[in-house]
C-alpha cells in the first residue's frame, strides 16, 4: 500500500513500488497524472527501481541511440536518452504545480533537494545552470549523478528524476547520456568509494523531494 505523507500546506502520497518494469510504471503515471489533472487524486511521489532499459525523451538524435541494436522506448518526456536499471533510484513527481506554468521552478527545486540528499553522504554535488540535472564538478571534470526530464500536460507534472545511487554505470556507455558527449556518468557508491544501497538513501529522498514538492505543488 503507498505510504501517505500529510503536511498543513499541501497532501501528497508517496508509493515506494521497489523493481517495475517501465512500460507498467508509465502506465500507471499516465493513470495517476488523469486523476491529479481531474482533482480526483491528491498528489503523488512515486519512487521505484526499474528493470535494465534505455528511454529518449523527444530531442532525442539518431547518433546519441545505441548502435548495437538495443532496444530503445521513446517517451513523451522531455531531454534525451538516458539509462534506468536497479541500483539507480527513480521518482515520478505527479504533482500539479501552484505556479501553473514555472516548469523551470519546479526543476529548481527537484535538483536542489537530490543536492541535498547527496550532502547528507558528504558528496559535493552541485547545480550546473547550463545542464539540467545534478552534478560533480572537481578537478576529475564534470560528472552527472541525476538526470532529470518531465512532461507537463494540463498543468500536473509527470515523469521526474533518476539518481544513482549504486547502479552498473557500463550502459551508459552505449549512449550519449542525455546528449552530453563531454561529460561523464558517476554514482553515490562511486563517489564514496564504497557500496551504497537504496535502502540507504530512500529516507533522504522522501525527506527533501517531499519537502521540494510542498513548495511547488498545488
Amino acid at each position: 500500500m503507498p505510504l501517505t505523507i500529510a503536511s498543513s500546506e499541501s497532501s501528497i502520497a508517496l508509493s515506494r513500488s521497489g523493481l517495475i518494469d517501465y512500460a507498467k510504471a508509465w502506465e500507471i503515471q499516465r493513470s495517476i497524472h488523469a486523476q491529479v489533472a481531474e482533482g480526483a487524486r491528491r498528489n503523488t511521489l512515486m519512487l521505484l527501481e526499474h528493470p535494465s532499459v534505455f528511454t529518449a525523451g523527444r530531442r532525442t538524435l539518431d547518433h546519441e541511440r545505441p548502435n548495437d541494436g538495443t532496444p530503445v522506448i521513446d517517451v513523451d518526456r522531455g531531454g534525451k536518452i538516458t539509462w534506468h536499471g536497479p541500483g539507480q533510484l527513480v521518482g515520478y513527481p505527479i504533482v500539479k504545480l501552484a505556479k501553473r506554468h514555472d516548469v523551470v521552478g519546479f526543476v529548481r527545486e527537484i535538483e536542489t533537494a537530490l543536492i541535498q540528499v547527496c550532502q547528507e553522504f558528504n558528496i559535493d554535488a552541485v547545480r550546473y545552470c547550463e545542464r539540467s540535472g545534478v552534478w560533480i564538478r572537481d578537478e576529475k571534470g564534470d560528472r552527472k549523478i541525476a538526470a532529470i526530464g518531465i512532461r507537463f500536460a494540463k498543468g500536473v507534472t509527470m515523469h521526474g528524476f533518476a539518481l544513482n545511487v549504486n547502479p552498473d554505470l557500463t550502459s551508459f556507455q552505449k549512449i550519449v547520456p542525455c546528449g552530453i558527449p563531454d561529460a561523464e556518468v558517476t554514482s553515490m557508491s562511486v563517489e564514496l568509494h564504497r557500496h551504497i544501497t537504496i535502502d540507504d538513501v530512500a529516507p533522504m529522498v522522501e525527506k527533501y523531494v517531499y519537502e521540494a514538492l510542498t513548495r511547488v505543488s498545488a
